[in-house]
């Protein structure tokens, strides 16, 4: 007998990024690297016998995104502004969609900006869709449960 309804895992592939100040969502193949740690402190005061571990330092990892090429160029002037010593910083929500493409969980960046762009390899022999990947540094990353 059913008691409730059945909760899915939500698939890895149904996401779009969402960055303040770009028009419209970015559509990505690939999202690596959004994470979140913190340094752990070890401290001991005089006679105890173990180290008390501490919260340090918080960190927030680089995040990289790979797509097919398209002639959208937001992302490449973005990252041509920082080139230029214009360094210009965002917030930006990374949104992963149900099966209905309804937006089920949301992860929020703040103060990022493009530190690297690399174009896609091409080969005259390949079949395979041109790749580019962009990597933001991000000094803010959080699960947004509101």
């Amino acid at each position: 007998m059913t008691t409730g309804q059945r909760a899915d895992a939500l698939a890895g592939f149904n996401f779009t990024l969402d960055i303040d100040g770009l028009s419209g969502k970015h559509g990505f193949a690939e999202c690596s690297g959004a994470e979140t740690e913190q340094d752990v402190i070890e401290y001991r005061d005089g006679n105890m016998d173990a180290a008390v571990k501490l919260p340090g330092l918080k960190k927030s990892g680089d995040i990289t995104l790979k797509r097919g090429v398209t002639t959208n160029g937001e992302l490449a002037d973005w990252r041509r502004a920082v080139q230029e010593g214009t360094v210009v910083r965002r917030t930006g929500l990374l949104v992963l969609n149900d099966e209905a493409g309804e937006p089920e969980l949301r992860w929020k960046f703040t103060n990022a900006w493009p530190k690297q762009y690399s174009a896609p390899s091409l080969s005259g022999t390949a079949t395979e869709v041109a790749i580019e990947e962009l990597v933001l540094v991000v000094e803010g990353f959080e699960l947004v449960t509101a």
